[in-house]
């Protein structure tokens, strides 16, 4: 059998946008793979055909993506692949739209907008609702002007590229790059003129839109600045179309709202007051009552709405909620997988797939419900629900692992010492062998509301294939198991970290085959925070690989793009605010007493959490003598270690394992 490579991951393909036709007999979505030449990832997008079962790809572009259908056999879809850079900075600042006809021909550009686009629906007599990203500090009337014009008023503005002017919290966003300024609007726009006009208000970001069936009216969930901070509080609006006149359904006073969609006639909110478990808590379910003009709590399912369970093999995303006639179909992550869920709107709910792996992406249309999913240890591929059960319609990913050692996770549960039952896992190494010693190594998820399953991660499966036993397990304050075991608020290293380290005793019972003075920790933004919390507390692991994570609360508030509002709410304190708290949460407070060598991975763009955090650790490492990396990497966030540039990703995970193997 052959082992898993390093760098296997570039071949694996990855799918999301998933969007089914108006009748529901086809479905499009967008295929990724790596390109190693490029240093980046092409999207194509892809048609299947429900009725015949024909399954093909219809654009081969570097970057084409969101399909969005016209009718049963046209497309809509987004792509650079025109751009003749004549006006280079310019053009980052409109966005193309092709249409493709399923009976043949090639695409053709059906219209440009000189907006950055991120989302289009056709509301019909030619006119398209658009969400778009508008920057304040612009020139007033830019987006009307003419290319050349654009591109003029942008060279005067890079002029002053040397110096950027922060006036709000927060002024820049993960992924994103600096933000300040800048707003997610609504806009109408006229297909034939080519004009639009904006919707929503400047001072307002829209967080979400939903479109009635009719598609005469839009259901809009918005943040707003006050005195130059967003807020965490949202207010829900209608708007009617085309006018655009508005009424505020819900102020901007009370509620973190997060989605909000049509229920037939009916209006259903998803959010929370955050009063019980902070901004971490559930979302319960509310309908607004015209008739008194507020929310109506209907029921709160105490459940993650929404995909959490981790993977480093997903890229893009796509629907994780549909509203129907009758309640919602939704994501829902219980325990350690994710499932699609039926909520009536009296709350009671059917479970339509099973518990294993996780579902990444869905999509409904006239009863037809379609899925990307990660299934039995393998990578995603596209399913269908029907009576039957659930059939897998595509095998984007089968041969790239056929012939491989996938290490099938072994699940080991346990009662803790609180009496709390605690899920993990440990995958075996390639040809294990009872009677040899191993090395390990403990992999701690982010979140830390998330989970981790038995879905296929690269970077596990990698060390498993180098020989080495990995486990990982679902400590308090992740998800799946409601806002209660979610919430660790202001004890960040206390019941976590004893529910990891009695996990770790635990897998060595079940292993004795483990060498326990060759174990080593790694994990990444809350798994990072921990690994610095472990080598800090313990010296029970011989080297660690600490990744964007978090030494310090107090720097990561006033640095990090959640920084205003997570990291008091979490650490129980702030500079001002019960300072002891933040600081006994700090795994820099500990650091003098760390012995174990420790890689940190961080990167500069990282504005989660700021490169500022490795640097705290790492110095405090080297001041108190203990050996000690750290390699930034330029131009990539948060992500790295999922949509990162592959060349980069490849040398993360190369400097991790050959850490690793250094000392184990």
């Amino acid at each position: 059998m052959e082992r898993i490579r390093l760098e296997e991951f570039l071949d694996y393909r990855f799918l999301s946008d998933l969007r089914l036709s108006p009748e529901g007999r086809k479905a499009a979505f967008a295929v990724s793979r790596s390109n190693e030449e490029r240093d980046g990832y092409d999207t194509g997008i892809w048609v299947a055909d429900l009725e015949d079962g024909s399954l093909r790809q219809l654009t081969r572009g570097k970057d084409e993506r969101d399909p969005r259908w016209l009718d049963e056999d046209r497309l809509l879809f987004v792509s650079g692949r025109d751009k003749q850079k004549k006006y280079p900075q310019a053009e980052a600042y409109e966005t193309d739209f092709y249409e493709i006809s399923l009976r043949g021909g090639e695409a053709c550009r059906r219209f440009r907008i000189h907006l950055p686009v991120k989302a289009a629906e056709e509301i019909g007599g030619g006119k398209w609702l658009l969400l778009a990203e508008y920057d304040t500090g612009l020139p007033e009337g830019f987006y009307e002007k003419a290319e050349e014009e654009r591109e003029a008023l942008l060279k005067e503005r890079k002029a002053e590229a040397d110096c950027s002017v922060f006036t709000e919290l927060p002024f820049w966003h993960n992924g994103k790059g600096i933000t300040n300024g800048k707003r997610n609007r609504l806009y109408l726009f006229q297909e034939e003129t080519g004009s639009f006009r904006p919707l929503t208000a400047e001072d307002r970001q829209v967080e979400h839109y939903a479109l009635s069936r009719d598609k005469g009216h839009v259901l809009v969930i918005c943040s707003s600045w006050e005195q130059g901070q967003q807020s965490l509080k949202h207010s829900l609006s209608e708007l009617s179309l085309p006018e655009g006149g508005e009424e505020i359904l819900v102020p901007l006073d009370r509620y973190e709202l997060r989605n909000a969609g049509y229920a037939g006639e009916r209006i259903l909110v998803l959010g929370t007051e955050n009063l019980s478990y902070g901004v971490n808590e559930n979302s319960a379910v509310y309908e607004y009552d015209r008739q008194q003009g507020a929310l109506r709590k209907l029921f709160a399912p105490d459940c993650a709405l929404e995909n959490s369970v981790g993977s480093d093999c997903r890229l893009g995303g796509g629907r994780s909620l549909v509203f129907t006639e009758d309640g919602f179909i939704s994501i829902v992550t219980e325990r350690n997988s994710s499932k699609l869920v039926h909520f009536e709107l009296d709350g009671k709910r059917t479970d339509l797939t099973k518990d294993e792996g996780s579902v990444d992406c869905m999509d409904l249309q006239k009863g037809t419900l379609l899925y990307v999913a990660m299934r039995d240890g393998k990578l995603q591929e596209l399913y269908r629900l029907t009576e039957q059960g659930e059939t897998c319609l595509t095998d984007f990913n089968g041969k790239v692992l056929e012939g491989k050692y996938v290490a099938s996770p072994r699940f080991l549960s346990f009662t803790n010492r609180d009496g709390v039952e605690i899920d993990g896992f440990v995958l075996e190494p390639v040809d294990y062998d009872p009677q040899k010693r191993y090395p390990a190594i403990l992999d701690i998820h982010g979140g830390p509301k998330t989970v981790y399953g038995d879905c296929f991660y690269h970077e596990m499966q990698y060390w498993a294939n180098e020989g080495y036993f990995v486990f990982f397990c679902n400590p308090r304050g992740g998800d799946g198991r409601g806002d209660a075991f979610a919430d660790i608020r202001g004890r960040y290293g206390k019941e976590d970290y004893q529910d990891i380290m009695e996990f770790t005793d635990q897998v060595l019972k079940a292993y004795p085959q483990i060498d326990p003075a060759r174990l080593g920790v790694t994990g990444g933004s809350y798994g990072g925070f921990m690994t610095n919390w472990i080598i800090g507390n313990t010296d029970r692991f011989a080297a660690a690989a600490s990744q964007r994570s978090i030494a310090n609360w107090i720097s990561m508030e006033g640095t990090s793009d959640i920084g205003p509002f997570f990291g008091e709410d979490q650490s129980g304190g702030n500079a001002w605010r019960h300072p002891e708290m933040a600081w006994e949460c700090s795994p820099l407070k500990y650091a003098e007493h760390c012995k174990t060598p420790t890689l940190f991975i961080h990167s500069d763009e990282d504005y989660r959490c700021w490169m500022v955090e490795a640097f705290q650790m790492f110095s405090a490492l080297k001041l108190h003598g203990v050996e000690s990396r750290i390699c930034l990497f330029h131009g990539e966030n948060h992500e790295l270690s999922r949509s990162g540039k592959p060349k980069n990703r490849i040398r993360r995970l190369r400097e991790i394992t050959e850490w690793m193997g250094r000392y184990l």
